[in-house]
C-alpha cells in the first residue's frame, strides 16, 4: 500500500467520520446526559462494533450479505426496530444542567464523583435515571451492529484500497486501526460538545437537544427502512 493510499483513505475515513450518523448522535447525548467516562464506554461500543464489521469485510462476509435479500432484509428491519426504540429512549429522558447538579461546598468532591452520570427522567417528577456505563456501551455496540449498510459499506469501501498483490490481512488491520482511531476522535469531539452543552444550557434546552438527537435517529432508521440494494 502506497503512502498516497493511505492518505487518500485518512481523508476519506476523516470524512466520513465526521457525517453524523446514529452512533455519534448517540455519543452526544452520552457527553450531555452522562459525561464523559460513560460516553467513553458508549465509544468502546461503537468500536467494538464497526471492528468486528471491519473483520467480517476481510472475511467476505460483506459480499455473502450482499448476495442474500432474506438475510439483508432480516437485519435491516432489526436495525430500524432498534433505531426506533433507541429513539425513544433519547426522546423520553433529559439531562440535569450542571447547576442543577452542584451541593454545597462541603460536598463538592462527592458530587464530582456522582454528577458524571446524573440523569433525570422527563416524566414531570423529581424521579432520578442513571445511565450506566454498561448501558451506554451496549446502547452503542447494538446500533453499529444492527446496521446492515455499515457491513455492505465496509464492504465496497475498503476493498478500493487494499493491494490484492501483496497479504491482505495486515492491510485490512490497519485500515481498520485508522478508521478506528479517526471514528473515536471524532466521537469524542461530540462527546465532549455535549458535555459542554450541560454547562451552558437549561434543562429546557437540554430537553431540546436529546429530542433532537432523537429526531435524527428516527430519521436515520426511516432512510434505513426505505433503503434498498441497487
Amino acid at each position: 500500500m502506497s503512502s498516497a493510499t493511505l492518505l487518500l483513505f485518512i481523508s476519506s475515513s476523516l470524512l466520513l467520520a465526521l457525517t453524523p450518523g446514529p452512533t455519534m448522535l448517540l455519543t452526544l447525548s452520552n457527553g450531555a446526559t452522562a459525561g464523559l467516562r460513560v460516553a467513553a464506554f458508549g465509544m468502546l461500543g461503537a468500536n467494538l462494533g464497526a471492528g468486528l464489521l471491519i473483520a467480517a469485510t476481510g472475511l467476505g462476509l460483506g459480499g455473502l450479505l450482499a448476495a442474500s435479500e432474506t438475510w439483508f432484509n432480516a437485519l435491516r428491519w432489526l436495525g430500524v426496530v432498534y433505531l426506533c426504540w433507541m429513539g425513544w429512549q433519547l426522546w423520553r429522558t433529559t439531562p440535569q444542567p450542571l447547576q442543577d447538579r452542584l451541593q454545597p461546598a462541603s460536598t463538592t468532591m462527592e458530587t464530582e464523583a456522582t454528577t458524571a452520570t446524573a440523569l433525570t427522567h422527563d416524566t414531570g417528577s423529581a424521579a432520578g435515571l442513571t445511565l450506566s456505563p454498561k448501558t451506554a456501551f451496549l446502547r452503542s455496540f447494538n446500533v453499529a451492529m444492527s446496521n446492515p449498510k455499515t457491513l455492505l459499506f465496509f464492504g465496497a469501501f475498503l476493498p478500493q484500497f487494499v493491494d490484492p498483490g501483496t497479504p491482505q490481512a495486515p492491510q485490512y488491520l490497519l485500515l481498520g486501526l485508522i478508521f478506528l482511531g479517526l471514528d473515536t476522535l471524532v466521537m469524542l469531539a461530540y462527546a465532549s460538545a455535549g458535555r459542554q452543552f450541560v454547562r451552558l444550557l437549561t434543562r429546557r434546552g437540554l430537553m431540546l437537544l436529546n429530542r433532537a438527537c432523537a429526531t435524527g435517529v428516527w430519521l436515520l432508521a426511516l432512510v434505513l427502512a426505505m433503503y434498498r440494494k441497487s
